[in-house]
């Protein structure tokens, strides 16, 4: 999945779709979610989508494979194992 921003507005002149990206992509969006509010397939909407990364107009990352998990303490640890050799 990749999440699109836009870096600036549209512009007066530009193509109505790539002009619609640029207000629906203010805040990170999905290229799926973009493709459904164009109505467009996905393929279609990734060639728009290239149109304004080639022109500096939008960024595109993948998302943050979320928070990092940290383990439980030892004791914890501990306890569960003995609860579970006691069962």
């Amino acid at each position: 999945m990749t999440l699109v921003v836009a870096e600036s507005g549209p512009m007066p002149g530009m193509q109505s779709e790539h002009a619609a990206i640029l207000r629906m992509c203010r805040l990170p969006t999905a290229v799926v979610e973009i493709a459904a509010e164009l109505g467009l397939p996905v393929s279609i909407t990734r060639i728009l989508l290239s149109d304004l990364l080639d022109a500096g107009r939008i960024s595109a990352r993948h998302p943050r494979s979320g928070p990092t998990h940290s383990l439980p303490d030892s004791e914890l640890l501990e306890q569960v194992l003995v609860g579970l050799r006691n069962l």
